[in-house]
């Protein structure tokens, strides 16, 4: 499995499902070009920055400072988060 590949597991399983306790969804369900906002999976604002607290968390990203639009930009779906981990060069923490 490649590290993009681990990274996205990570966000599935650890963020999205343990960390916001999502209980009707299966990491296998949630696929990597959903939307996690609006019509994808409706995650709101409050969740939102679980996910961000998440990701310092478990790989030592940051998203201070970020502009509003760039970070819609960076939230937008599993691959977006991951392309960021990657590009931050995050690393598994957890």
């Amino acid at each position: 499995m490649s590290d993009i590949e681990k990274i996205k597991q990570v966000i599935k399983e650890d963020i999205l499902i343990k960390r916001l306790e999502l209980e009707d969804i299966t990491a296998e369900e949630i696929e990597d070009n959903t939307p996690l906002f609006g019509e994808g999976l409706g995650l709101d604002s409050v969740e939102a920055l679980d996910v961000v607290a998440g990701l310092e968390q478990s790989f030592g990203v940051k998203l201070q400072g970020v502009s509003p639009k760039e970070f819609q930009k960076h939230l937008y779906s599993v691959e977006t988060i991951a392309q960021y981990v990657v590009a931050k060069d995050g690393k598994i923490i957890a």
